[in-house]
């Protein structure tokens, strides 16, 4: 009997084309902010927006440029996705620079914008495989745990030991810290998860894993989560909280992980808004917005930001036409949503939201169409790390959860944010590209 013809392997299209059709629409669409809000302003274009609209283009180009070279079948929405992210951002930013003339923050973030997309460029180029990352797992946790702790060195910034300052130049080691984490914890989880989800004893209707097993990595996130309470990064500690439970529950498939970790989340933020005076004061600053406005004192910034929502209504008021230079010092960071909601309006304000979405939707699709498990793992953890970030930074200015002093993914002022925010979108191609190119087990050459 003859012996069975393998199927050939069919080989996905690659689609670059349509990535650089998409790139174009959003540089384009980034340009045309800027040049609206310096009409809306001034009366006239912007003297930079030719050089504005290059240097985005050509940044965006360069990381065409790599993926086309280097990972020919990744996702083609994911760049497109950060390149218009990342150029809104810039135009928000350049906005609210107008009415602060003594604090221009959009050159500088442009500069971080290139040493990012630099930064992807070289990830997608250099990283052939992302499973060369599982044998650094402990350097990577090394390397997190060192960049965790050397802001409690430095002085403290509007109340958080977060930053490193020196000479003028300063970086947030915990944005780089929290890749460096997802991948250590995709490494161990990978390499543990039969014994995670089967060994051990059942407790009511979750399976608990042997303390063997379970004691490094809970033991690795309680230092991390530790120093950060010490830090008063608080933030970062809920999202390093949310990752560990996401990323544990997709190893082991069990949903009591999900019920556990609510539990211990909410006890937690009890316990630390009772004992630590700044998080109280963000507490009580969400539960009675409005009490300072009533103590005859003026609006706060929550109050401010829950004001410019409203004032943008359905269409917003224009770009360049809004009033949320009044929140004060964080608009252009924590509160730079309130910009885009009062002058893009509750339309603007969904599309960027379905932008986030389907930048997760993406990822985590990449994650499970490979079937090894490391990447699968890894890239659900960079997508929600994106995902967390979005929930909890929406959710402080809108009022619906404490401010937690996040920065908005691409969109809000930091140069570490948007170089790590570079990097997840570099690692989330290596892994599409990866699980595109795979067929019935076989790889197409």
């Amino acid at each position: 009997m003859a012996a069975d013809t393998p199927a050939p392997a069919v080989l996905l299209p690659r689609r670059r084309g349509i990535e650089l059709a998409l790139i174009v629409v959003a540089v384009l669409l980034s340009v045309y902010g800027y040049c609206h809000v310096g009409l809306a302003r001034t009366g006239a274009v912007p003297p930079g927006a030719v050089g504005y609209g290059a240097g985005l283009g050509v940044l965006a180009l360069l990381a065409h440029l790599a993926v086309r070279l280097r990972a020919p079948y990744a996702d083609p929405l994911l760049l497109p996705i950060g390149v218009l992210l990342n150029g809104l951002g810039l135009v928000l930013i350049y906005r609210l620079d107008l009415q602060t003339p003594g604090d221009r923050a959009a050159p500088a973030q442009l500069v971080w914008s290139a040493l990012g997309i630099t930064l992807f460029a070289y990830v997608v180029a250099a990283l052939r495989d992302h499973r060369v990352l599982q044998r650094y797992a402990y350097v990577c946790v090394a390397a997190a745990l060192v960049l965790l702790t050397l802001p409690i060195f430095f002085p403290a910034v509007n109340g958080a030991r977060i930053w490193i300052r020196i000479a003028g130049f300063s970086i947030q080691p915990g944005e780089f810290a929290k890749v460096l984490l997802a991948v250590f914890f995709a490494a161990y989880l990978a390499a543990n998860r039969n014994a995670l989800a089967y060994a051990g004893r059942r407790v009511w209707k979750l399976q608990l894993p042997t303390g063997r097993v379970l004691g490094p990595i809970v033991a690795i996130w309680l230092v991390s989560v530790g120093v950060l309470i010490l830090e008063r990064d608080l933030g970062t500690s809920l999202l390093f909280f949310g990752l560990f439970v996401v990323m544990l529950y997709v190893a082991t498939g069990r949903t009591g992980w999900i019920a556990v970790g609510l539990l211990l989340a909410t006890l937690g933020a009890v316990a630390v808004g009772r004992m630590e005076p700044h998080v109280a004061a963000r507490i009580q600053d969400w539960l009675h917005p409005f009490a300072s406005i009533e103590a005859g004192q003026g609006p706060g910034q929550l109050a401010q930001s829950l004001f410019a929502f409203a004032a943008g209504g359905v269409l917003g008021t224009g770009l360049g036409l809004g009033h949320s230079i009044l929140i004060g010092f964080a608009t252009k960071s924590d509160f730079i949503l309130a910009t885009a909601g009062e002058e893009l309006g509750l339309a603007g304000l969904s599309a960027i939201f379905l932008l986030y979405g389907l930048l997760v939707e993406r990822g985590y699709r990449a994650g499970l169409a490979l079937r090894e498990p490391f990447g699968r793992l890894l890239a659900v953890g960079l997508a929600s790390i994106v995902a967390l970030q979005v929930f909890v930074i929406a959710g402080g200015v809108t009022g619906l959860i404490p401010l937690t002093g996040m920065a908005m993914p691409f969109l809000a002022q930091g140069g570490s944010s948007v170089v790590t925010n570079w990097a997840i979108v570099a690692l989330l191609i290596r892994v599409s590209h990866s699980a595109r190119r795979q067929y019935d087990g076989q790889v197409a050459p």
